[in-house]
C-alpha cells in the first residue's frame, strides 16, 4: 500500500488558523512556514518554493504520473538519522528549472555536514538498458525496482543549476545510493549545469537511457565521478571531475578502485555482449586526478577505466593525475572496439602520474598491448600525452580548495584544436568549440560561477 505524502509543519499552520476565533484578520498576520518535514509517496503535481526548506526523512517517490515542480533557489535537505532519497518514478517527472543566482541546492542539515548525510537524488525513466542491473541499487522499495521500457524519447522532465551535497547512501556492499542516479532516462529530458559535491559513492552514475546534459561537475566525491553503464548511450558536453587526493570511500575488501570515468556496459558474468551497449559521447572533459599528492588514498586508481564491452568517444578534453594510470582499457570487447576505431579517446590532453596507458583482462593475449594502445591514441586519434602537469599548462589544477582550470596563454592546453569531425560529433548537440577541456582559454570561465561551490 502505497504512504501518503506528510508536510509536517503545514499541519501546524492549519492548527493555528482553526484555533483563531478573531474575526479581526488585523490581528491575525498569516503564519510563516518555513521548513517542511517530507514523507512517503507524492501522487499529484505538487510545488515546492523557494521560502521553504524541504527536509526529505528516508525514501520519498514521485510516483502514479506525478510532476513535482522546485522553484529555483529551494533549499531540499536531510539528516544522518535518514539519509534521505528523492526518488522521481517512471512516469512522473520533476521540473526544478534553478538558475545560475538561484541555483536548487539538496544538502546536509547537519551543523557540521558529511558526506551521506543526504541520500541522493534518483530519476527513473522509460528509456532503453540492456538488463545488467535487474532493479534500482540502493534500497528501494519493491514497487520501485524496475526501470527501462522501449522509448528513448520518454521525458523525465528539467534538472537545471542543481547542486547535490554530502550524498551518498551505502546499504550493502555494493548496493548504495549515488549523489545523481539516473536509470533509463530518455532524450525528453532536459539536464544541464548540475554540480556533486563531496558525496559518499559515484557522483554521477547513468544506468541506460539516451538523455544528454552539458555542464556537470563532481567534486571531491569518493567513488567514481562518471560511472556510466547499462547500456547508456547519450551524449554530454562541458564537464569537470576533480578528485580530493585523501578522499575515497570504504572498499572493503572489494578490490575497487576510485576513478574519474568508470565505464561498463554489462558484468563479466553477464559475458559483456547485452546490447544497448553502452556507448557514451563525450567532449570537452576536464578531469583531474590526485596526481600522487601528499596523503593520497591508495583506493585511487585511473582517470579513465573503459572496460566490461563499453565503447566510446572522448574527445577535446584535458585529462591529468592519473595514480595507477591515465588509461585503462580491460576485456577483450572493450579492446576491440577501440582496436576497430568504434572508441576512441580524439584531439585530447593526458597527463598521467602513474603509466599514461595499460591494458588488462584480456582473455586474447596480446590482442591489445599498452604500446599498442599509445600509437592508436597518439596517431589514429591525434592525442597528445605529457610528462608533468606542468607541461600541460593549466593554471592551478591541482589546488583542491581552490581549483583553476584555465589554460595558462600559450600553454600545450590553451593551444591545442579541438575537432569534431568524427561522426558521433557532428550531432547538433555539440558546441563546435575552437578549444579542448571545459574551460574556453579566451571567454568566461564557467567553472568560476556563482552556482558552483568549492572547498567543501
Amino acid at each position: 500500500m502505497k504512504k501518503a505524502i506528510y508536510l509536517f509543519g503545514s499541519i501546524a499552520v492549519m492548527a493555528l488558523a482553526s484555533c483563531s476565533k478573531s474575526k479581526d484578520p488585523g490581528t491575525n498576520p498569516p503564519v510563516t512556514v518555513t521548513n517542511l518535514d517530507v514523507r512517503g509517496s507524492i501522487t499529484k503535481d505538487t510545488h515546492w518554493t523557494a521560502g521553504v526548506t524541504y527536509r526529505i526523512r528516508g525514501y520519498v517517490y514521485v510516483d502514479n504520473n506525478a510532476t513535482l515542480t522546485i522553484d529555483a533557489g529551494t533549499k531540499i535537505v536531510s539528516n544522518k538519522d535518514s539519509a534521505g532519497v528523492l526518488i522521481i518514478y517512471k512516469g512522473s517527472k520533476i521540473n526544478a528549472a534553478g538558475t545560475a543566482a538561484k541555483p536548487i541546492v539538496f544538502t546536509s542539515a547537519e551543523a557540521t555536514p558529511k558526506p551521506g548525510d543526504f541520500g541522493g537524488l534518483v530519476v527513473v525513466g522509460n528509456a532503453t538498458a540492456n538488463g545488467n542491473h535487474a532493479v534500482l541499487e540502493g534500497g528501494v522499495d519493491v514497487a520501485h525496482q524496475s526501470f527501462g521500457g522501449t522509448n528513448d524519447a520518454d521525458n523525465s522532465g528539467v534538472l537545471q543549476y542543481v547542486r547535490i551535497e554530502y550524498g551518498g547512501k551505502a546499504v550493502n556492499p555494493g548496493d548504495e545510493v549515488n549523489g545523481m542516479s539516473m536509470y533509463a532516462v530518455g532524450s525528453g529530458t532536459t539536464i544541464d549545469h548540475i554540480e556533486v559535491v563531496r558525496g559518499l559513492d559515484d557522483a554521477f552514475e547513468f544506468f541506460g537511457g539516451s538523455f544528454n546534459a552539458k555542464y556537470l561537475v563532481a567534486y571531491n566525491n569518493a567513488d567514481d565521478d562518471f560511472d556510466l553503464d547499462d547500456g547508456y548511450h547519450g551524449k554530454i558536453q562541458f564537464a569537470i571531475s576533480i578528485k580530493d587526493p585523501a578522499f575515497t570511500d570504504n572498499k572493503g575488501t572489494t578490490g575497487d578502485i576510485s576513478n574519474n570515468f568508470e565505464v561498463d556496459n554489462t558484468s563479466d558474468a553477464k559475458g559483456h555482449l547485452l546490447t544497448p551497449v553502452t556507448s557514451p559521447t563525450l567532449s570537452n572533459f576536464t578531469a583531474i586526478g590526485p596526481n600522487n599528492a601528499t596523503g593520497f588514498s591508495t583506493d585511487y586508481g585511473y582517470n579513465m577505466r573503459w572496460r566490461r564491452g563499453a565503447k566510446f568517444i572522448l574527445a577535446n578534453s584535458i585529462v591529468m593525475g592519473g595514480q595507477k594510470a591515465g588509461m585503462d582499457i580491460d576485456n577483450d570487447a572493450t579492446a576491440q572496439f577501440y582496436i576497430n576505431g568504434t572508441s576512441g579517446f580524439l584531439n585530447s590532453l593526458l597527463q598521467s602520474y602513474g603509466d599514461n596507458y595499460k591494458v588488462d583482462k584480456l582473455a586474447t593475449a596480446g590482442l591489445l598491448t599498452a604500446a599498442g594502445l599509445k600509437t592508436l591514441v597518439e596517431t589514429r586519434d591525434q592525442s597528445k600525452t605529457f610528462a608533468s602537469a606542468t607541461d600541460v599548462g593549466l593554471t592551478d589544477p591541482f589546488n583542491n580548495a581552490a581549483p583553476n582550470l584555465l589554460p595558462k596563454s600559450g600553454s600545450a592546453a590553451a593551444t591545442a584544436t579541438a575537432a569534431f569531425t568524427a561522426t558521433a560529433l557532428t550531432d547538433s548537440f555539440f558546441t563546435k568549440t575552437t578549444y579542448v577541456g571545459a574551460v574556453d582559454p579566451a571567454g568566461t570561465d564557467w567553472s568560476k560561477a556563482s552556482w558552483l561551490v568549492y572547498a567543501k
